[in-house]
């Protein structure tokens, strides 16, 4: 004859942006959870829908937990969002450290965002045909941050650093993604190949002279290559218009919302 287990329920509270991953009815209030036996809490804040990447500190009845707790009957949960730029080590950590160099892998929904990043001069990995096992199994690897559009693939429990995008639009993902690790001052523009993710290094005009169109050897004297797939880049017509662009980007003071400065006349 089979046992059944016994139903328990403990009341759980999600902060901030957390909420994003609720449905309505439980966003910034408190809620009643049903578990049986003695579950893990991060299975628990898994089920619920929210990704363990995307946490920072738990507490437990007002006691700093980490995610192998198991939860209890009656327990009062806190959970709280990541803070890359705040210091919560005097309470558990869920994760070593922010990573401070920060590298990323996007998805394959997001090669418009990874163009960005690598125009800010941020490491960035991207190709239209990974898989999920691809993506994890290189973050871990290389120690890279999963940037995604699908919470579940940072569900895994391999998974230790990702970010879930809240927006569709490129414009505001760069802005979340530069916001929540804090990037700002870390940004290096015109440093990395926009196709490959090479390092980009100056080199001087008679190294690339007879790769160079006619017009361009005529017209400027300045010129970069890639490390990585070797392409040549030189401050064309367009230079300005993409600085000024990046600027715009990382303007802390800009709203995200009030336009994509890097589509041209044409496509607005």
């Amino acid at each position: 004859m089979s046992i059944k287990r016994r139903e328990h329920s403990a009341n759980f509270r999600f902060y901030e942006e957390l909420n994003f991953f609720l449905p309505g009815e439980q966003r910034k209030r408190d809620f009643e959870y049903t578990f049986k036996g003695h579950p893990a809490i991060k299975d628990a804040i898994e089920a619920i829908g929210v990704p363990h990447t995307e946490v920072e500190l738990i507490l437990v009845n007002g006691v700093s937990v980490g995610f192998d707790y198991q939860l209890q009957p009656g327990d009062r949960v806190s959970v709280y969002p990541v803070f890359e730029s705040f210091d919560v080590s005097p309470i558990v950590r869920l994760r070593d450290k922010p990573l401070r160099e920060p590298k990323f892998i996007c998805d394959v929904h997001l090669g418009k965002l990874a163009t960005i990043l690598r125009l800010l001069g941020f490491d960035t990995l991207y190709r239209n045909d990974y898989d999920d096992a691809e993506i994890i199994e290189t973050a871990v690897r290389e120690q890279r941050i999963i940037l995604t559009c699908d919470r579940g693939i940072l569900k895994h429990s391999v998974v230790t650093h990702g970010y879930c995008l809240r927006s569709r639009q490129v414009m505001q993902q760069i802005r979340e993604v530069l916001q929540r690790f804090d990037l700002y001052k870390l940004a290096e523009p015109f440093s990395r190949c926009t196709v490959c993710n090479g390092r980009i290094i100056e080199v001087k005009k008679e190294e690339v002279i007879d790769r160079l169109p006619l017009r361009v050897s005529g017209s400027y004297n300045h010129f970069k290559r890639c490390l990585g797939c070797d392409r040549i880049y030189w401050q064309g017509s367009h230079f300005d218009r993409i600085k000024q662009k990046l600027a715009w980007i990382l303007d802390t003071n800009r709203d995200a919302e009030t336009g994509n400065p890097l589509k041209t006349e044409n496509e607005r």
